[in-house]
């Protein structure tokens, strides 16, 4: 295998494009043809054509206008082809996204409406560019409708995007069949991608950007501009507080937190939803969630809040209901006496009604040569940028937008100047121009004539032979020349704007300060420092009952309040008590498995059934052929175990492993104390093909019986093995033969018990501590010498007490 891929890296298979191969020479070496390619060099070629399509022209946003080519367009045809202008009536979208793929963007009519309904979703645009009438989905997560049911038109807001483009204040570009052209970026008169944010992943690299309010924006534009020097970040953020999302919400950050995303322009935030309480006739309290986080689904949580109730994971919250309009309104149920904050630390901790979101300030930039002049003609290259970058690179837009705009208006004043011009000459000779006009051959050999003699220019002749007979009349040329003094005002005026940078600048601001007082809103998400959470366990939601943990020899488990008769636990056919513990609902049971590993649960966590429960491995990541062999109640008065140490040698109380090959070692249960994830924890590494039969509490007074496949047994004080201090192998209890077991193991406390041992030909034999007392590692007592062990009968489960040890 090594050697091929070696092969094959020095000697490059050849793609054929057109052609055919020739096949080795002598040399052992391919000739190429002209028209032939190495594979993996054009794999290389069109990956990166790939990548780069997919970065410039699909996936992220520009920084100028906000938008992504798939935004642009749409919005583009709306307004050029469609002319759904705000005043005019919705038409289909099915017709819009005709347009759309048809004429400028041909990647499917799915990609197409999907981005235009983002653009008409009040929960996903802090400020909507589309406005939808019909289906177009909810915050709860529905689809919209199919786009031949659903219709749109443009909002105010998109036309502060699109409302210059008629002056040539972009560059523009042919479309991808070259039938017609489109711009290249909108001339946003808005810092559009932080008002509405954007999301998208491009190869090799993402994009997330958080809406942000109008007025902090557009306040921190105007410092910019006003500013000597480029504003910090923390300057800056005197005006932008930090993200503000559509659907409200509350940010957990702090100010150094935020500075260091604006700084980077990368890092993570926690976003919760709002809840407020009401409270109910007999004293009981209901909790009304009134915003979400955003990008998460409002059914979505309402799933999550009632999978927790069903679970009963949290005692204190009894029902679900979503009574949500147009405003969110989940309300939450719960019993009488129930602290509010401890219910919804809770739920922030385990459904998403909190969320992190990720802050990622990469977008395309326009590139500049040397003098830092933009290159219209280059693609935009992909960056991460700071906040005062982006508020610079979308004022620099503005400038140059601008600048073009307000050539583009002096160039068409001109234009009017130079015919009114023409106009206010013509009524001085009027009747001399009138004679000449009449002799004329045509309309032609007049505008000649009109030129030649009173040295007009084509275009003044044109219009003044176009112009209608009753602008002749002696009150007219008032008019015009009104008209004359006030075009040339405002030439003067724009004249004097293109000559100043600082009044242009003024002029942006002024612009930016009516679309704040049109626009602007109040902020919507409140932002929180760093505050001292609610603490919580999840014995705060648990009703404290005792209770009784069964556990069968096929693995089934179940929570009982009370146990008159063992005898009469419901079990399935075959199956028997293997281990029944005792606790309270707010204490932790352990189930020490086969091969090593111990689960740990509370109690309250047990399924409560009078049938026959739940499969332990429905509660637990079990291995194949992996199963309980003992459980442990850690009731404190049941069994106490302190919480362990770090560094500190392992403290009592102890419990003993006894494994199949002979091994056996002690270990101390305050390492399990605490639940596990469904993972557990190890408490033993065993050998290949090894694994555990019995783990049980000992004392130190106690000894362990073990007895093995070919007849011998083996008592040993428990002094003698060995206390781990993590999970091990152990040491050897008893010696055995080639391919001997040991077969099974009890404990004997204080060394009073038995180990009653069946034989293979059907005898039972009773063994006792003294008689088969020995030390660790010995071979132990033959007690048959024609017969085998076949299984250690287990001691009978018994029903436990509460009473404290």
């Amino acid at each position: 295998m090594s050697s091929r891929r070696r092969t094959s890296q020095q000697i490059p298979l050849p793609f054929t494009g057109a052609g055919t191969h020739t096949g080795a020479d002598d040399g052992g070496h391919f000739p190429m043809d002209p028209n032939e390619t190495y594979l993996a060099e054009e794999a290389q070629k069109r990956y990166l054509t790939y990548a780069l399509s997919v970065v410039t022209s699909r996936a992220l946003p520009d920084v100028r206008d906000g938008l992504k080519p798939v935004q642009r367009r749409i919005l583009y045809a709306m307004w050029r082809d469609l002319r759904l202008v705000p005043d005019a009536k919705f038409s289909k979208c099915a017709k819009v996204v005709g347009s759309v793929i048809g004429n400028y963007h041909p990647h499917g009519d799915t990609a197409a409406y999907d981005a235009m309904v983002r653009m008409a979703q009040p929960w996903v645009m802090r400020s909507p560019l589309v406005d939808g009438q019909g289906n177009f989905g909810s915050p709860d997560g529905d689809a919209p409708a199919a786009y031949r049911y659903t219709e749109a038109k443009l909002l105010p807001m998109a036309m502060e995007l699109l409302g210059e483009l008629d002056r040539k204040t972009v560059a523009w570009r042919p479309n991808f069949d070259a039938t017609s052209e489109e711009p290249v970026v909108l001339p946003a008169r808005l810092p559009h991608l932080l008002l509405n944010g954007s999301q998208g992943i491009a190869v090799g690299m993402a994009t997330s950007i958080p809406p942000h309010n109008l007025n902090e924006v557009i306040d921190a534009c105007v410092a910019e501009i006003d500013a000597a020097e480029p504003l910090t970040t923390k300057q800056l953020m005197k005006h932008v507080r930090g993200p503000d999302f559509p659907t409200a919400g509350t940010l957990h950050a702090t100010r150094d937190d935020l500075h260091a995303i604006y700084e980077t322009g990368s890092g993570t935030l926690k976003l919760r939803g709002d809840y407020k309480t009401e409270e109910k006739k007999g004293g009981a309290i209901d909790l009304v969630i009134t915003s979400h986080p955003y990008g998460v689904e409002r059914a979505t949580i309402v799933e999550k809040i009632a999978e927790v109730i069903l679970a009963k994971k949290l005692a204190p919250l009894l029902d679900v209901r979503d009574e949500s309009t147009d405003e969110v309104r989940i309300v939450l149920e719960t019993k009488k006496g129930t602290d509010p904050n401890l219910v919804m630390a809770y739920l922030y901790k385990n459904t998403p009604l909190q969320t992190t979101v990720g802050v990622n300030l990469t977008c395309l930039v326009p590139r500049r040569d040397e003098a830092g002049k933009e290159d219209e003609n280059a693609p935009c290259q992909p960056a991460r940028l700071s906040l005062g970058q982006m508020i610079r690179e979308f004022l620099d837009f503005r400038m140059l937008t601008v600048t073009r705009r307000l050539q583009y208006d002096l160039g068409e004043l001109a234009k009017r100047i130079h015919i009114l011009e023409g106009f206010e000459k013509i009524y001085d000779a009027l009747d001399e121009t009138i004679r000449i006009i009449r002799k004329s051959e045509g309309k032609a050999d007049a505008a000649d004539k009109l030129i030649a003699r009173f040295e007009f220019s084509p275009e003044q002749a044109d219009a003044i032979l176009e112009l209608r007979l009753y602008r002749l009349a002696r009150l007219e040329i008032l008019v015009v020349q009104k008209d004359l003094d006030q075009k040339r005002a405002e030439a003067r005026k724009l004249e004097t704007l293109l000559k100043s940078d600082s009044k242009r600048w003024d002029l942006i601001k002024t612009e930016l300060a009516e679309l704040k007082a049109k626009y602007g809103d109040r902020r919507r998400t409140k932002i929180v420092g760093a505050t001292d959470e609610q603490e919580y366990s999840a014995e705060d939601f648990i009703v404290a009952e005792d209770a009784n943990v069964i556990l069968t020899t096929q693995g089934w488990l179940k929570r009982v309040r009370e146990i008159k008769d063992l005898s009469t636990t419901r079990l399935r056919d075959g199956d028997a008590v293997l281990s029944v513990v005792a606790g309270s609902t707010k204490s932790c049971v352990a189930f020490f498995s086969n091969l090593g590993v111990c689960y740990v649960t509370r109690i309250h966590d047990v399924p409560a059934t009078t049938g026959y429960g739940d499969p332990v491995q429905k509660y637990f990541k079990m291995a194949d052929g992996e199963r309980i062999v003992a459980m442990l109640s850690f009731d404190p008065r049941v069994l106490d175990v302190p919480e362990a140490e770090e560094g500190a040698e392992p403290q009592p109380p102890y419990a003993i492993a006894v494994t199949r090959g002979g091994l056996a070692f002690r270990f101390s249960l305050s390492a399990h104390r605490d639940p596990s994830t469904r993972a557990g924890r190890k408490y033993a590494r065993l050998n290949e093909g090894d694994d555990v039969l019995l783990v049980s509490f000992v004392k130190d007074k106690d000894a362990v019986l073990v007895a093995t496949s070919d007849g011998h047994a083996l008592g040993v004080s428990v002094s003698e093995i060995a206390v781990l201090g993590g999970a091990g192998k152990g040491a050897m209890l008893i010696k055995l033969n080639d391919e001997e077991r040991v077969i099974g193991a009890v404990i004997a406390l204080a060394k009073r018990d038995t180990i009653i041992v069946e034989t293979e030909k059907g005898k039972t034999i009773d063994l006792t501590w003294q008689g088969i007392e020995g030390s660790r590692a010995d071979k132990g007592s033959a007690i048959v010498k024609r017969d085998r062990f076949a299984r250690v009968v287990p001691p009978a489960p018994t029903v436990p007490s509460l009473e404290s040890n």
